[in-house]
């Protein structure tokens, strides 16, 4: 009997002990890319303004599901955990969005790999295509697609460094070593059409005639039609 009573005890004090130990400064780690858009400075301060201050304050008070749903409002962040180790440290582990463009027109922010929306960061700038031309934030789809294809394709990857969307949507691209312009139309067909893009590069090149135009136009999936300057 006084043996099952010890147990008791000491249950019940390790218990109070445990939900009464204080919580030490949050580990932020950062999952995946190094390039750092959100500081861990910033996540602190995220995981102060929603608990007043995690440090020093009992255990059993912090609301982690609070904490991690506060990380995961961030637009810079894609998915954030919040856990605690049974001595109090409270760890996040944050995964960052990624931009694959970045938009620039009246108002300026990031594309990101899922299609939305990405606050520009005054801690790294990513080196994406530029959108421009007629963009609304909340209809991004058209630019996004375009996009998504300029980061899987190694050809467009190296060489296109603007989109431009213009009033029917249509799409122009910029290239970075030659000033002419690249009409792809509608996206219908854009496979055919980059081949096409793809074929009249590697001739141009070859004859040296690629700074001799003004406009490629691969509106037409089946020729491609070049203004000269």
């Amino acid at each position: 009997m006084c043996l099952l009573a010890l147990v008791v005890f000491l249950f019940v004090f390790s218990s109070y002990r445990n939900a009464t130990r204080k919580v030490s400064t949050p580990l932020i780690q950062f999952v995946g890319d190094e390039n750092l858009f959100i500081t861990q400075e910033t996540v602190s301060k995220l995981l102060i303004q929603n608990q007043d201050s995690v440090t020093n304050k009992p255990k059993d008070i912090i609301d982690l599901n609070a904490l991690e749903a506060a990380l995961n409002t961030n637009p810079m962040i894609k998915q954030a955990q919040v856990f605690m180790s049974v001595d109090g440290l409270i760890t996040a582990k944050v995964e960052q969005k990624k931009p694959i463009a970045r938009v620039s027109t009246n108002a300026s922010y990031y594309i990101d790999e899922q299609g939305g929306f990405m606050p520009l960061s005054t801690n790294y700038s990513a080196r994406v295509p530029l959108v421009t031309g007629a963009i609304e934030k909340n209809n991004l789809s058209n630019v996004f697609a375009m996009a998504q294809k300029v980061k899987a394709d190694e050809f467009l990857r190296k060489h296109v460094v603007e989109i431009h969307q213009n009033e029917d949507e249509s799409i122009d691209l910029w290239l970075r070593e030659y000033d002419f312009k690249i009409h792809l139309g509608q996206l219908k067909m854009l496979d055919k059409k980059i081949n096409n893009l793809k074929a009249f590069y590697l001739k141009a090149m070859k004859d040296k005639t690629l700074d001799s135009y003004s406009v490629v136009n691969l509106k037409f999936d089946k020729q491609v039609i070049c203004t000269k300057k």
